[in-house]
Formats: structure tokens, sequence, C-alpha cells
């Protein structure tokens, strides 16, 4: 007889590991399945986000700034240094600490919350049952579940003009471990993978261009920030080509020749390195949706309402591998707000106010409406703007590029739309958020106290703008 589980998650990344643990703690008897190997080749816990996405490419950033700092701005701190340099091995091996020790901890949590946990594949099956093959080897075995989760997450698209070889050209995991800092680097896609990846290693010393085949940068974002944005990369020595199609590129020996074509014609360049960043697609392959009846929508996503339930009762989905933005505190909210819909409470997932960051330098962030978006809904809505130039702790940080920016509805004042490019915008973001959710108006902002000097006291300056009302720039 099968052993039985109140729900079986498949994927343990961001969305599905938080949902076994919460579902452990509303009293669930629950088994995680995960396929996930890390560097060493065994079994690791986390997902694409922490083994090879969100983590690991945080820590790359985090060094490669350092670096810079080190070499170019800290001597208008009266700081000398002699020759700074960089040892490549040193940086790899401590992004590889942290998601191992990362990895290990949900290791970890799961024990503490009695989460069963299999390193394994998974395919579901007719009557709620799910089999899954051992990694280690054996035999197949299969579970009876209550409730299935899938949450099996993403993977990195290819284009067919672009053959990746692991070495010369990879995708984004592969950027994540250079050997070396590449003299010439090419990054296909000049969106969030794209510029934090690119920034890393233009920090080190490449000589980064990025080829982006849309005609609007970062077309996400505010376009405002977008513009500030592009400005700045581009001082910073990013070399961004809009409009840009790839059409082939020829893998040497050590080195690959790219052919794009652009508003001028076709252009062929020459990359040390070569990464392929254009995005990622849901990770549905091995589900055996077509036997189950699963069903999928055009772009290959796992169908769901809006409370993540699929076509099949009983079996929801969640994350990467469902509609909406890739974006990991996005889907531990599903997993969370799935498994407590399943124990019979009400929580649901507000889609408004979810927070969207570039952890380029400056960081990007926002959260709600864009102008762009406000204006096609013939939203009546007034702007506060502060610039990081007129905030003091930016000042004494050396750090003045950007600016906070705050939209918000013309008659009820109410907060609709938050867009920051400063540093450790992602921390800032989160009083955004917050007080979104809340629903809150620019009056709360103003009216709240903001400890001076910090960054932060750019959203009560954007927030006063927004009535005329700044106190500290003339503009």
């Amino acid at each position: 007889m099968a052993q039985a589980f109140d729900l079986v998650v498949l994927g343990a990344g961001p969305a599905g590991y938080v949902a076994a643990i919460r579902a452990a703690q509303l009293g669930m008897r629950v088994l995680c399945v995960d396929a996930g190997l890390g560097k060493d080749g065994k079994p690791s816990l986390g997902g694409t986000c922490l083994n090879v996405g969100c983590i690991p490419s945080k820590a790359l950033l985090e060094s490669s700034e350092h670096f810079h700092r080190a070499r170019a701005e800290l001597k208008d701190h009266g700081i000398t240094t002699g020759e700074v340099r960089m040892d490549v091995a040193a940086m790899l091996a401590r992004k590889d600490q942290v998601v191992h020790g990362l990895a290990a901890g949900i290791s970890v949590l799961f024990a503490k919350n009695k989460v069963t946990s299999i390193a394994g594949t998974a395919r579901l099956q007719a009557g709620m049952r799910v089999e899954v093959t051992p990694l280690a080897g054996g035999s197949a075995e299969t579970f009876e579940a209550r409730h299935i989760l899938i949450a099996t997450g993403s993977l990195p698209r290819d284009i067919d003009a672009v053959p990746i070889d692991g070495k010369v050209v990879v995708d984004s995991t592969g950027a994540l471990d250079f050997p070396a800092v590449p003299e010439r680097l090419g990054v296909i896609g000049a969106g969030v993978i794209g510029l934090e990846l690119g920034s890393v290693w233009h920090r080190l010393g490449s000589q980064v261009v990025l080829l982006e085949a849309m005609d609007t940068f970062l077309p996400g974002a505010d376009e405002q920030i977008a513009d500030a944005a592009m400005k700045e990369m581009s001082r910073q020595g990013l070399d961004i080509r809009l409009g840009a199609r790839v059409l082939a590129a020829k893998i040497g020996h050590d080195s690959v020749e790219v052919t794009y074509e652009n508003h001028d014609g076709k252009h062929v360049i020459e990359f040390s390195r070569l990464v392929v960043a254009v995005g990622r697609k849901p990770n549905t392959q091995a589900l055996n949706v077509n036997e189950v009846g699963l069903l999928l929508d055009e772009r290959g996503n796992v169908h769901v309402d809006d409370l993540c339930r699929t076509n099949l009762p009983n079996i929801f989905a969640v994350g990467d591998v469902v509609r909406g933005p890739m974006l990991a505190h996005k889907a531990s909210e599903e997993g969370v707000m799935v498994v407590e819909r399943i124990a019979g409470q009400t929580t649901r997932v507000n889609y408004d106010t979810v927070p969207w960051i570039i952890y380029t330098s400056p960081e990007i962030a926002w959260v709600g409406k864009t102008e762009r978006q406000l204006r096609s809904a013939a939203r009546d809505y007034k702007i506060g703007v502060f610039p990081l130039s007129a905030n003091g702790r930016a000042r004494a940080m050396g750090q003045t590029m950007g600016l906070t920016k705050i939209l918000a509805d013309q008659h009820s004042d109410r907060i609709l739309g938050v867009h920051i490019m400063a540093p450790m915008a992602s921390e800032m973001i989160a009083e955004a958020v917050l007080a979104m959710e809340l629903g809150a108006s620019t009056e709360d902002v103003q009216r709240t106290i903001h400890a001076h000097p910090s960054l932060a006291e750019t959203t009560h300056e954007a927030a006063l703008a927004a009535d005329g009302r700044m106190l500290n720039f003339h503009g």
C-alpha cells in the first residue's frame, strides 16, 4: 500500500520549501520532493533561487561592489590602498559557501518541522498519486496525496541562433562561475538577469556589451526610472545596445563571434565569453501533464486561478511555474496562501503590492503602477519626486545618483506606485509595500517621522513633493 501524505510538494525552491514548512506548522503530514543538485553533484534544497539564482548572484554582486569601491571610490574618503587585485577563485568559493550554508539550513528546518524530504524526480499519476524516482538510484516509489502542490520553478530560456557549449557560451548559471574575468563579455538580454550579471563582471574589469532585442530599456519599470538607469549604467561603462536582434553565434576555441541586426543593419562582434540571459521558462516537462490532464497555458505555465488552483481538484501550482512575475517572494507568498487555504483559512495574495528589484548599483526597486500604466487607465494621478543628490545620507555615502518617486490618486491621495533608484533600494521599498498594503495616502507618509539622516527620508520628501511641499529641495 502506498504511503499517504496530506500534502505532497513538488519542488523545494522558495515556493515549495516555505509551503512545506507552513503546512507542517498547520498540522499536515508533508512530503517534499526535489531534484536539485549543488555544484558538488549532491542534492541541494532551495531551488534555482538559492543554488544558481538570487543568492549566488547577490554574493557576486556584493564582492564586485567591494572591489570596485576599493579600486575607484575609497580615495574620495581619504583611504589609500596599494594595488587592488581580485582573486576570482576566492570570490567564487565565498559565493559557494553562502549557498551551501543556506541550503543546509533548509534541511535543518525540514527536520525541525518534521517535513519528509526526498531527493528525486516526481511524476503526477492518476488518482492523486505521485511517482518519485530517487536521484541516488533504485526503484521508483508511489505516494498518495490528499493535496498536491506543484512548485517546480523555471529553467533558463535558450534561443535557436545561439548554441550553448557551457564554456564560451553559457546561460545565467554558467555566468556565476567564470574561472577568470572575461576580457570582453557579451550578454544577450538587458533585463534583470542580464544587467545584474553584466554588472558583476564589468566591475571586475570586463568590457561588457548587452544586446537587447527590445527597443525599450526596462519596459516594466517607470519611464523616468528607466531613463535615469540607462544614463547611469552607460556612464558606468556598460555598453547597452537596444533593438539588437541576435541572428547567429559562431563558437571558436576561446571566443565567440556574434551576428546581430539593428536599425543600422547587420553587425558582427567578437566576445571572449557570451551569456544568454533572455529570461526563463516554466519547468513542467517532467510532470506527466498530458496523461493526467493538467491544463497548461500558451506559454507552458500551469493554468491556475487567483487562488493558484489548477483545473484538477486538490492540485495547486505556484511560483515560476504559473502566471505572473518570476519572483522568489511572490512564489513564497503563493505557497503560504495555498496551504493556509487548504487548512481552512482565507489567505490571499495581493498581486498589486508585489515589489520588483534589480540589484545593480544603484539598485532599482518599485511596487504598484507606473506612469505609463496610469495613463493607459486614464487615471488622474499626482507625482512626487525627490532626487538623491539632495539627501544628506546619500551625500555622506558619496552615492547621489538616483531618485525616489511616488504616484498617488489625484482625488483620494491613495498611493498607487513607488519607484526608487538608490543604494539599498531593495530595503527602502519595504516601506512603500507596507504603505500600499494598508491603503496609505501620501499624507500618511508625510506625517510619518523618518530618521535623519537616512535614505528613507527621500520617500518622505517624495510624498511631500506630491503636494508641492518639499522641504529640502527647490526643484
